[in-house]
């Protein structure tokens, strides 16, 4: 089967603050957008952020944790899983526009099936990603 983009549509609390974060700051291409949503090119998947008026101006969607690797895994959370050198290049532009990450760049699983670089960190609404990246996806990805 052919992968085919996928289509992640998620709450926000404010319109122009996702498109400073997602456009601006994170280097996001707009698609399409109106008063109430914005489309942004995920490394070629459609993410969508809708505005959602119950959050407030300054609420966050809130996550709870999973032990994973050593690590407090936010859920729920989304992302995209790179290639190695597209991963290192993207941890380091948003090296420097991420105020705090919640697991910093690095590499989970080392020497074990599916080792993986990984980060995750939130935007303002509190939604939480994670992009990660494998030396061999077609071996690793599933691994166990």
């Amino acid at each position: 089967m052919q992968l085919t983009p996928f289509h992640l549509a998620i709450r926000v609390r404010d319109i122009n603050e996702a498109r400073d974060f997602y456009g601006t700051r994170l280097g996001l291409p707009e698609g399409r957008s109106a008063e109430q949503w914005i489309d942004f090119d995920l490394f070629g998947h459609q993410l969508v952020t809708h505005l959602d008026t119950t959050l407030g101006k300054t609420g966050q969607i809130r996550n709870q944790v999973n032990p994973v690797d050593d690590h407090a895994v936010p859920v729920p959370h989304f992302g995209v899983v790179l290639n190695l050198d597209d991963w290192r290049e993207f941890a380091d532009r948003v090296g420097g526009v991420i105020n705090e990450f919640v697991i910093e760049p690095h590499i989970r699983f080392r020497g074990l099936p599916g080792e993986q670089a990984t980060m995750f960190f939130l935007d303002p609404s509190g939604n939480a990603l994670e992009f990660k990246a494998f030396a061999n996806i077609e071996q690793q990805l599933f691994a166990t």
